[in-house]
């Protein structure tokens, strides 16, 4: 399975921008879908999730900015970013989880960069 991440890119403090994550099979079992984070100087950390019934969770650094949302039909995960401060900055990353009686794996697509200027 991949997962391509698109929608990065510069803009200004106060600004939005709607990241994509496409998978290359069907998401609908995909539980969760996630959007993580890689800021400079600093680990990667959790941005929001979103489960297969469509439960969403956010970290307290975005909740209120940030919506998280999937498209099974379109195999498509979003993050739709608001209010984008200089410290979103970062490379956003998708992943997914799915999980059998038998095995769990997981999915991770290659990162855009989102640059906020103040």
């Amino acid at each position: 399975v991949r997962l391509v991440v698109s929608g990065g890119g510069l803009v200004q403090a106060g600004g939005s921008l709607r990241l994509s994550c496409a998978a290359s099979s069907n998401i609908a079992s995909f539980n969760p879908m996630a959007w993580y984070r890689q800021t400079p100087g600093n680990q990667r950390e959790l941005v929001a999730t979103i489960s297969n019934i469509g439960a969403e969770h956010y970290a307290s650094f975005v909740k209120g900015r940030f919506t998280i949302s999937r498209d099974n039909s379109k195999n498509t995960m979003y993050l739709q970013m608001n209010g984008l401060k200089p410290e979103d900055t970062g490379v956003y990353l998708c992943a997914a989880w799915y999980e059998t009686d038998y095995y769990e794996t997981d999915y991770w697509g290659k990162g855009t960069l989102v640059t906020v200027s103040s």
